[in-house]
């Protein structure tokens, strides 16, 4: 079976008005509202979209919702993306009422205040449903046709219904909805949202002015990716338009830094941002219509695009060296990771050495304790989908104690990562200052002097290298001291 796009009506089609244009593309995803009594049902329109909010070659799947089989296909094909906005606490469902027998509906729910950026990075659906539906519903709730209560989804259960939305005043969601359908012709549906908020009142059950704000919700973008459209044709003038005007404030302080941006398309409709560019600012559109009524149409709010981009690593800085507990008893550092200025255009997370690679225990400080001397890994992601950077360092340092009984356990003794040094020696001394032995970084003490082994006891040492500063080699010096047991 193929899937395709069909299209939804809704109560706010109402006041949008019938040549409103709808949305495949999450990141303008059609605002929905509870504050008319009866659903519309709209018939022609066309949900294949020119951004594939789902990479075939790297989201499969998203939930429940699975990748067509046919080669082009996308998860993102032939579906139609709205958004909606809690207008007060408690619970929210709804229902999709499939008009035609060949239907056979679909949906994602993705929340709540989850990024369409996230959303296509792979964040997974809160709500999900894929099942055969042996009715004509499916929904979150209680399906009315039979009374089916929704439940968490669970393939080939056939429960077409999942469970209620808990939300609280403010919360955003999105919600995906596709038709997994023979048919070659659009075929309609009807959206109807329940559930005790909407019973309580359905005026302020959902927030209905999200409906003005038709340039869509503020979008957080990564740096390369798909180029940014903006569409005035979302406002409730329709396309009764005779011109529109750009603006952008890139600053976000209220002062317009450039107007008469360049559109595209008829009327200059649309407004491609491309992403190679990066421009993070508030976007505004002016439209003069046609008709005269209402004789403009701005979106007061606009919409700020913030751009982001994936972690650039630039060094290690060693914050503080301790001894440790552990049982190698070598030296631990307090290191903090640092991102490349230059780019640093990001929400970063950090993990460290994690056990696994692929799914690392992330904290926000770029801060650690405990790290061990030698190679260490360091995962930075960034939060808003736009990447993730993994990179070796390594720590200097030296082990507290070594045992050279020629067991091949800590039988000689040296500085770890004295490799990574330039023009690096170790200078080994006794406790009267009497030096015993040179090295560098090749090999390591023995615990000898002139081949006679030496006594379980303190040393010194004395790490001499050389550290590039501002263009000009510095030289460094280190010390520190070790026990000898046998």
């Amino acid at each position: 079976m193929q899937r395709y796009s069909y299209i939804i009506g809704l109560f706010f089609l109402i006041t949008y008005g019938v040549n409103a244009q709808l949305s495949p593309d999450c990141r303008n995803a059609i605002p929905i509202c509870a504050d008319a009594p009866l659903p519309i049902t709209i018939s022609t329109a066309d949900g294949n979209g020119d951004v594939d909010d789902f990479d075939p070659d790297v989201i499969r799947e998203t939930g429940c919702l699975q990748k067509g089989s046919v080669a082009s296909a996308n998860i993102e094909n032939n579906t139609v993306w709205y958004v909606f906005r809690a207008g007060t606490d408690g619970q929210v469902g709804f229902n999709i009422e499939a008009i035609t027998l060949t239907a056979e509906w679909d949906f994602a729910v993705y929340g709540p205040d989850v990024t369409c950026t996230e959303i296509s990075a792979g964040a997974d659906p809160i709500l999900c449903n894929y099942e055969v539906n042996d009715t004509s519903f499916t929904g979150s709730g209680v399906n009315p046709e039979n009374g089916q209560v929704g439940m968490p989804n669970l393939t080939q259960s056939l429960n077409t219904y999942d469970e209620w939305l808990n939300v609280t005043a403010g919360e955003i969601y999105y919600i995906l909805i596709n038709n997994f359908s023979n048919s070659a012709d659009p075929e309609p549906f009807t959206f109807t949202f329940t559930g005790s908020s909407v019973d309580a009142d359905q005026n302020t059950a959902i927030d209905c002015t999200l409906r003005d704000e038709f340039l869509g919700l503020d979008i957080d973008a990564c740096v390369g990716a798909e180029d940014i459209v903006l569409s005035a044709l979302r406002s409730p003038a329709g396309n009764d338009i005779a011109s529109v005007v750009w603006s952008v404030d890139y600053d976000d302080d209220g002062v317009i830094d450039a107007t008469n941006l360049t559109g595209s398309g008829p009327n200059a409709a649309e407004l491609v941002i491309p992403t190679i560019t990066a421009n993070t600012g508030r976007y505004f559109v002016t439209i003069t219509t046609a008709s005269g009524t209402p004789p403009t149409v701005v979106d007061d709010g606009g919409i700020l695009v913030t751009f982001f981009e994936a972690p650039v690593f630039d060094e290690v800085s060693t914050l503080e060296t301790i001894s440790s507990n552990i049982s190698e008893g070598i030296n631990a550092n307090t290191v903090e990771i640092i991102v490349d200025d230059a780019s640093g255009r990001g929400s970063y997370e950090y993990a460290l050495n994690p056990i696994d690679i692929d799914n690392p225990e992330y904290q926000d400080n770029p801060i650690f304790t405990d790290v061990p001397p030698g190679i260490n890994t360091v995962v930075i992601n960034d939060k808003n989908g736009c990447g993730t950077t993994i990179e070796e360092f390594l720590i200097v340092g030296y082990p507290k104690f070594f045992t050279p009984n020629n067991d091949t356990f800590h039988d000689l003794w040296n500085v770890l990562g004295i490799e990574t040094l330039d023009n690096a020696s170790v200078f080994i001394f006794d406790r009267y200052g009497k030096l015993l032995k040179q090295i560098g970084e090749i090999g390591g003490w023995d615990g000898t002097f002139n081949g006679t082994p030496l006594p379980s006891s303190d040393y010194w040492f004395r790490l001499e290298y050389t550290e590039v500063e501002g263009g000009v080699a510095v030289n460094k010096v280190r010390k520190g001291h070790f026990t000898l047991k046998r």
